[in-house]
């Protein structure tokens, strides 16, 4: 008797379905094998990567991609939802880079216009030239090195994977050809409930195919090469939980890691934007150093002094109490006007003072490490890298510049903050 079309194709389906894990699985492991490989190439001589005392440290997002580059995926970052091409009115950027040591095979047009009808172009973080270039501006202007971001949730998308581990190897170069450091930062939003031990399985690919932590560029502190696990007790609503967490800095530190915990704010006093949990303050207790995001948490010169003495002063006695470090979170300003509505130059940057003034508190503090928040992240206005005061805003576009400064005039900040945190300059000399 013959089999109904319509039990055929569920049998079909329910076949498919049971073969997906075992098929993206397989995908998985062939993009590891293609993109996860050990460094053999130049080594400069740079940055003493064997502490983190004395460093700042940009946050590097790496997530940008566009139509033609390689990946894949279109123009990724650059735009909001499933919209093939950046305009004016899909944009989710406040800030836009400025490409012009960029050779022309790095340049990918959008339908943004400035005044004489030419179109805006953007780049796309696949490029290896592109991020290679971005480490030669961190060398220019004396930046320490970066936390590279590594977004948990796109770890079991082979397609993201490819992007993440290509990106990765290209930060890993960069670092070498430059003398600047660098280091993972797993950003766990997104991640489902019992999903951890995918993070988990991605570090021991890194170090067992990429070799990750056992070359000269790779940040270590205390012997131990250096991971960040970020997103840990924000109380935004986030699915896994804090005993998964907790497992997750357990095996990095019996992997013999140096643990940096990103946390909220609030993380000490468990308000504000930390979960009402104390079982945070016990993941706290298993990291070697505690770093609490601060980007939108505070908006003038006052409130920076104002943070300064409520947060990071406390918060670096209790980890002194508790043989923790502490790594404080500064940024140069924020602007979300595009991606969320909000409104454009929402934390006025106020000519480099505000993040100067946010170094200085840092160091008055007590803290040896500081992170700034971001190298690369024009979604929301806080990028340090070069970007653009004439924009492609002609037919539309609203964008933020860097009032009217050198396109190279944050990076030259960071760089002066890091050596007011190596005592090399003074607070009067910063601006």
């Amino acid at each position: 008797m013959q089999t109904p079309r319509s039990t055929r194709l569920l049998l079909e389906f329910l076949l498919l379905a049971s073969n997906l894990p075992h098929a993206l699985a397989a995908d998985i492991e062939a993009v590891r094998k293609e993109t996860l490989h050990s460094y053999d190439g130049p080594i400069v001589p740079g940055v003493d990567t064997r502490s983190l005392h004395a460093k700042a440290l940009c946050g590097y997002q790496g997530w940008f991609n566009a139509e033609g580059d390689g990946a894949g995926r279109g123009f990724t970052h650059w735009v909001k939802g499933p919209s093939p091409i950046p305009a004016p009115g899909n944009i989710r950027v406040d800030l836009w880079p400025d490409l012009s040591e960029f050779p022309a095979d790095e340049h990918f047009a959008t339908q943004l216009k400035y005044k004489d009808g030419k179109p805006g172009e953007v780049f796309s973080s696949f490029n290896r030239q592109t991020v290679l270039r971005h480490f030669q501006w961190m060398r220019s202007a004396g930046i320490d090195g970066v936390l590279v971001q590594r977004f948990v949730g796109g770890l079991q998308n082979p397609i993201v994977l490819r992007h993440t581990n290509t990106v990765l190897s290209h930060c890993r170069e960069g670092a070498h050809r430059t003398g600047r450091t660098y280091a993972v930062e797993y950003d766990l939003s997104g991640l489902r409930e019992g999903s951890i031990d995918r993070v988990i399985d991605d570090w021991k690919s890194l170090r067992g195919q990429m070799h990750l932590g056992e070359d000269p560029a790779y940040l270590h502190h205390g012997g131990k090469p250096v991971v960040e696990v970020w997103g840990i007790g924000f109380n935004d609503g986030r699915k896994y939980t804090l005993d998964e967490c907790r497992k997750l800095v357990k095996f990095l530190r019996e992997d013999g890691c140096c643990v940096i915990c990103g946390v909220p704010t609030g993380w000490r006093t468990l308000n504000r934007d930390a979960v009402a949990d104390k079982a945070l303050l016990e993941v706290v207790r298993l990291a070697h150093i505690v770093s609490p995001w601060t980007v939108g948490r505070y908006g003038t010169l006052d409130e920076v002094a104002k943070h300064a003495e409520k947060c990071w002063v406390p918060d670096l006695a209790w980890c002194r109490g508790n043989s923790i470090e502490y790594m404080p979170v500064v940024f140069p300003g924020f602007s979300w006007h595009n991606q969320h509505a909000g409104r454009l130059d929402q934390i006025p940057r106020l000519q480099g003072k505000f993040l100067w003034k946010q170094f200085c508190e840092v160091k008055r503090s007590g803290a040896k490490m500081v992170n700034v928040a971001m190298f690369d992240e024009v979604d929301e206005g806080t990028a340090i890298f070069k970007c653009l005061n004439d924009l492609p805003t002609a037919n539309g576009a609203e964008l933020l510049g860097f009032d009217g400064l050198p396109s190279n005039f944050y990076l030259n900040l960071v760089g002066r903050g890091g050596r007011l945190m190596r005592g090399e300059m003074r607070e009067s000399d910063g601006m």
